[in-house]
């Protein structure tokens, strides 16, 4: 028989970053490593303290070590933000074992409430081999989403809208956002917010970001660096067209005011660096200007609080919708509701309000 406690012990360690060694130090002796090892070995069983324990040290329900996932995924392609994500083994191992987790759980569900979804992924078939051709794959884009020139109001929402499997994790400072495929899904994983209202401009143009991995071939002839560059280019050029960076900027200018910034900020969802990168690309500054920028933004301390906020939420709801329509057709009962949430059942139910 399939060991399923102890594949979920150790699921449930990798996720927590911890080591068998770790993992005894933080139940503080309750239980030796040789018997933590013997458990993920299936070799034996905790009692109920032990399972208690467990539980509350890895911040998972007592359910979670029994529950048995009906899909088995495997995370292929696997592509993080380079340059930017800087996370050791052990959290990179985390991450992706938390986000194989959700994903294992999102697939279930789907396939539970709504199995015949269809998705339109954005596919760009010419090479890309500089900024030009990325700046020309952002433009396809939003023709093909009819976008227009309007700003896009929430990113997550048109991921998740086209059918984009897109995950929120607790993740280490380090971390930015990743992508994968599963079974010819397409999986964008980003960092959970940490607190309300905090600046989402940054989360858009990662989510941007992977969604170029996605969907762009680049010239085999191009070192990883300039990939993510011309990656970084293209969900600048969706987040803020071309055509209405050129008029909003203008070339025939002297000086740029904080205040402005704001407005383009608050308009766009985009933050100040993004913009000024982008007025660089355009030909609308030089790279002097830019370096000056870029050196004023940091003696200002702006990269550290940067001013204006963008009002969107920028978080995934794609799951919860197909829970509480699980729900609504007695297909799912409140234990599974909050398994797939992610959430013991006496937390859900606390918060679980019905209306009709």
């Amino acid at each position: 028989m399939e060991n399923v406690f102890g594949n979920k012990l150790v699921s449930a360690r990798k996720m927590a970053g911890m080591s068998l060694q770790d993992l005894e130090n933080k139940l503080e002796k309750v239980v030796s490593r040789q018997a933590l090892h013997k458990y993920e070995q299936g070799k034996m069983k905790p009692d109920s303290q032990v399972l208690l324990a467990l539980s509350n040290v890895l911040n998972v329900p007592v359910d979670y070590f029994y529950s048995v996932p009906t899909v088995k995924v495997e995370l292929k392609n696997i592509d993080y933000r380079k340059y930017s994500s800087k996370i050791s083994k052990t959290e990179q191992l985390s991450v992706e074992e938390k986000a194989k987790e959700n994903c294992e759980r999102y697939l279930e569900l789907e396939h539970l409430i709504n199995p015949n979804e269809k998705s339109e992924y954005f596919v760009y078939d010419k090479v890309i081999e500089n900024a030009d051709d990325a700046e020309t794959a952002a433009k396809k884009l939003r023709e093909v989403w009819k976008l227009g020139y309007d700003p896009i109001h929430d990113v997550v929402e048109m991921l998740e809208d086209k059918g984009y499997k897109v995950i929120e994790l607790d993740a280490p400072d380090g971390f930015d956002g990743m992508k994968a495929d599963v079974d010819g899904k397409k999986i964008i994983v980003l960092k959970k917010s940490v607190k309300q209202g905090e600046d989402v401009v940054r989360k858009r143009l990662t989510a941007l970001h992977e969604l170029a991995h996605h969907s762009l071939q680049f010239s085999k002839k191009l070192p990883e660096k300039e990939i993510e560059k011309l990656c970084h280019i293209f969900s600048s050029a969706v987040l803020y067209p071309a055509d209405m960076a050129k008029k909003e900027l203008s070339k025939d200018r002297f000086h740029f005011y904080q205040n402005e910034l704001i407005l383009i900020k608050e308009r766009w969802g985009i933050s100040f660096s993004a913009v000024f990168a982008r007025a660089l690309h355009l030909g609308i500054i030089t790279s002097f200007i830019y370096k000056r920028f870029n050196i004023g933004y940091r003696e200002r301390k702006l990269h550290l609080n940067e001013p204006g906020k963008f009002m969107s939420k920028e978080k995934p709801v794609k799951m919860q919708r197909l829970v509480y329509m699980g729900l609504s057709k007695e297909i799912l009962t409140i234990n599974e509701a909050a398994y797939y949430l992610g959430m013991s059942a006496w937390k859900f139910k606390e918060q679980l309000h019905q209306i009709v």
